[in-house]
């Protein structure tokens, strides 16, 4: 029999503490969990205050980063000025290259002119001065030996190409363009050769070249004179027939080009026949003289 004569026993930890208002209820936990509890805020009350936490530091670069966008959107629309920045300047290339040939052929039209004058004038110098009547006398006698009077007779045509390929031809593997192209050392040794083998005038492309004159190469191009020139390249040399093809054929340079016409296609012709090789009508001024010994 329980107190106040219950009827059955009641658990002391089984009873509710009566609460008014919105007083929360009284939670019971064990003594260990809570000596646990009062040991870690304890401890915590000792140690010091974390500092306030640091804004990372993506927070502050993204605005800077989105800053220098708009302003490098900005920089290129004003550069830009409503036209496309990578447009195709082959064009333009194209139309720089004509206008500068066009210069070039205006100055060589105003060169032969005073030429002309300076010709005139002094033909009517040589009448009435004597001085001026020898050494005009003794110039052009030595005309033709300079290359300044146009000259016909028996020569050897030699013709180099490139070789001609498909576009939907595929090279051979460790072979390249470069390998498909005329270039500036193949014509220097047939140009070379022909001299060694006694040519007596010669011209490129119906251009009159001296000794003196530089064959150069751009890409698959000739420069010469200043002027470019694209192939088939055509060296035309008078002299004796049988010695400039003995000379062309004991080049080196002029044999390895044969043997790559055989492996590439590339174009090689010699012709014999009666030539003519016009005069030399570029600038005679001299840069540099030496007096032989």
């Amino acid at each position: 029999m329980g107190l106040f004569g219950s009827s059955s026993p009641v658990h002391p930890l089984a009873g509710r503490h009566e609460t008014t208002g919105r007083e929360r209820p009284v939670e019971y936990t064990s003594g260990a969990a809570s000596w646990q509890k009062v040991l870690r805020r304890a401890v915590a009350g000792l140690l010091p205050r974390r500092a306030r936490q640091r804004r990372p530091g993506w927070s502050i670069g993204v605005p800077l980063i989105a800053a220098a966008a708009g302003l490098l959107f900005t920089t290129t629309a004003t550069t830009a000025g409503g036209t496309p920045l990578r447009e195709d300047r082959r064009p333009q290339l194209t139309q720089l290259i004509e206008d500068r040939r066009e210069q070039v052929e205006t100055s060589e039209q105003r060169a032969a002119r005073l030429r002309a004058e300076v010709e005139s004038q002094t033909a009517a110098l040589a009448d009435t001065d004597g001085p001026i009547k020898a050494q005009r006398d003794r110039a052009a006698a030595s005309r033709q030996a300079a290359g300044f009077t146009a000259l016909t007779g028996t020569g050897v045509t030699v013709e180099l190409n490139d070789a001609a390929r498909r576009a939907d031809q595929v090279l051979p593997k460790g072979v390249s363009n470069d390998y498909l192209v005329v270039h500036q050392g193949d014509v220097q040794a047939v140009v070379n050769a022909l001299w060694a083998g006694g040519a007596e005038a010669m011209s490129i492309m119906n251009v009159r070249v001296l000794s003196t004159s530089a064959v150069r190469c751009v890409g698959n191009t000739l420069l010469l004179h200043g002027r470019v020139y694209s192939p088939p390249f055509k060296i035309v040399a008078i002299g004796d027939p049988a010695a400039l093809q003995q000379a062309l054929a004991a080049s080196e340079g002029v044999r390895l080009f044969r043997d790559a016409v055989d492996h590439y296609q590339l174009g090689y012709s010699e012709t014999v026949s009666t030539v003519t090789v016009p005069a030399f009508e570029d600038s005679t001024a001299l840069r540099s003289a030496t007096v032989p010994q």
